[in-house]
């Protein structure tokens, strides 16, 4: 839908600092979760988070904790998806 390809994304080797495993794997499995509306992606489907965070076996009382890391990568995502298609 965004007109990516596996070509346009330039593969980087990152560290993931061990705190902030969880809220990767979240985040990594709400891939298929983005509001889209006219303008492209606005974010990430709340909603869910819950059931994708079960399903990895992340506890519920750990949301609260995990959530800011959560939107730090939804917000780097966005810019970096509007970025391209500004592009």
């Amino acid at each position: 839908m965004l007109g990516l390809t596996p070509d346009d994304i330039e593969e980087e080797v990152v560290e993931i600092w061990p705190d902030a495993w969880s809220a990767f794997r979240l985040f990594d499995a709400l891939g298929t979760q983005w509001r889209v509306a006219s303008r492209g992606p606005s974010g990430l489907d709340y909603t869910a988070i819950p059931a994708t965070a079960s399903m990895l076996g992340i506890k519920r009382r750990d949301l609260n904790d995990i959530f800011p890391d959560l939107r730090v990568m939804e917000v780097e995502a966005l810019a970096v998806m509007t970025e391209f298609n500004a592009a």
